[in-house]
């Protein structure tokens, strides 16, 4: 649980590294939260609202559903925002690449996704806390 919070602390830490697990429980954390904000939006008449579709035709069947935050929702994702980059920065640097792959779409995931180098590397300590003489001795 303590991961999931550990961004708030760090939110402007750009520098060092950040394990997988503090990234995704961020993550989570941060969907977790739109989607209990965005109902209570609704519930509350704050704006926001969903609405789906769907249409079976000859050449196939389409569904989706669009959903809108109202102004809790909107509030959350600003305060989100700086923590959110700062934590992805972070896990791009415990895969031993620079904090700017963030701003190229879909890269970031396959990086977010793969372990960081084990032991030392240039952006800090591993933050597992394992030296990789360690892991193999």
């Amino acid at each position: 649980m303590e991961y999931m919070f550990k961004p708030l602390s760090r939110m402007t830490d750009f520098s060092g590294r950040s394990r997988r697990k503090e990234y995704w429980m961020w993550v989570l954390f941060v969907v977790v939260g739109m989607i209990v904000l965005g109902i209570l939006d609704s519930m509350l008449g704050l704006g926001g609202g969903g609405t789906s579709y769907s249409s079976y035709t000859n050449s196939g069947v389409s569904a989706g559903f669009s959903a809108a935050g109202g102004i809790l929702s909107m509030i959350f994702m600003l305060l989100t925002l700086l923590p959110g980059i700062a934590v992805a920065i972070r896990r791009m640097h415990d895969t031993d690449h620079s904090g700017w792959w963030v701003l190229v779409p879909i890269v970031p995931l396959v990086f977010a996704l793969t372990e960081g180098t084990r032991g030392p590397n240039r952006f800090g300590p591993d933050p597992k806390g394992t030296d990789a003489t360690e892991v193999f001795a």
